[in-house]
């Protein structure tokens, strides 16, 4: 098949290889030279002749956008969430939308362990201490921090990663709460109790957020929730920036509201609210909840995955739009 028959394939952002030598080895791939997200110019002017779109969580793909090109078969997203693409919108169109569930849940509790222990035990500001050379040697009074085991650890939302995040609590012998819309029957094989979100708020010394970002649950940490808290708790959260207020935050850990916060997104990403970088009793990432090669790779390989299925004809294993199908 000579290169000029072949379907055409943008890719948003470079992705690990293994996923781009499967899209390349198929179909006319052109992927984003820019180490940077697109301005919404560049993806119109990318999306333009392209038959399947690889997108990043990044990238915002509205309606407006989709209708540049009347032939764009599938969007794959190369994430979890899919909340940056209006599916209904899509769903309208006929283009198929997929995700990569399932590949990210132990990369992403790992990470949340990662946060939990390095704010409750003050890991960030040690290191700063010792590197700047103002370590004099073993205080009893030096950076005092708060136990984990034995603790009470409250997990809103209980799906994949949530479940993955209790199931390495057990180890720590803590106990575990929960809040989610219904209860969750997987969660009784770790001891985790279903509970109201005040409930949870008021008892848990950890708070760890896994839900996902809809209308309901956007801000479902704000002022009245942070002040629900122990004033020894602690907040992580790896799943998506808006479930916070932001601005609550800062003002809560300012004025010693909770202990401290773990955060590896944001309400603005990148952008953070003001305040919120010369906090000390936090630490934060730059959204590195998936960021393991192994897994980084397992997402390039199922997006591709997705999106080939899709130009071949055939319904792709993670679709989330299942309904474009029907007749």
């Amino acid at each position: 098949m000579s290169s000029n028959c072949k379907k055409k394939v943008f890719v948003t952002r470079r992705i690990p290889q293994p996923g781009l030598d499967m899209l390349q080895e198929r179909y006319e791939v052109v992927i984003n030279p820019h180490n940077r997200v697109l301005n919404k110019d560049e993806l119109i002017d990318g999306i333009r002749a392209a038959d399947g779109l690889l997108c990043l969580l990044t990238d915002e793909i509205t309606a407006e956008i989709m209708d540049v090109n009347p032939n764009l078969k599938v969007i794959s997203n190369y994430a979890v969430g899919y909340n940056n693409i209006d599916v209904a919108a899509a769903t309208q169109r006929g283009i198929m939308v997929t995700n990569t569930p399932g590949v990210l849940t132990d990369a992403t509790a790992d990470l949340t362990w990662a946060l939990l222990m390095a704010v409750s035990r003050r890991v960030v500001e040690g290191d700063a201490l010792t590197r700047a050379g103002r370590f004099m040697g073993w205080d009893p009074m030096l950076l005092l921090g708060s136990d984990i085991s034995g603790k009470t650890l409250g997990i809103i939302g209980m799906g994949r990663i949530g479940q993955a995040v209790a199931r390495r609590a057990v180890g720590f012998d803590m106990k575990i709460l929960y809040y989610d819309k219904a209860p969750v029957p997987e969660a009784e094989k770790y001891k985790a109790e279903f509970v109201s979100l005040d409930e949870l708020l008021q008892e848990a010394d950890f708070v760890t957020l896994h839900a996902p970002l809809t209308d309901e649950t956007r801000h479902i940490i704000s002022r009245r929730e942070l002040q629900l808290m122990k004033r020894t708790a602690y907040l992580i959260n790896t799943a998506r920036g808006p479930l916070v207020d932001e601005k609550a935050l800062v003002e809560a850990l300012q004025e010693g509201i909770i202990a401290g916060a773990g955060l590896d997104v944001y309400e603005y990403e990148p952008r953070l609210t003001d305040g919120l970088a010369g906090l000390p009793n936090t630490v934060l990432l730059p959204h590195l909840g998936s960021a393991t090669l192994e897994t980084r790779t397992k997402m390039a390989t199922m997006a591709a995955g997705n999106l080939i299925a899709a130009l071949e004809g055939k319904r792709p294993p993670n679709l989330v739009n299942p309904e474009v199908l029907q007749d």
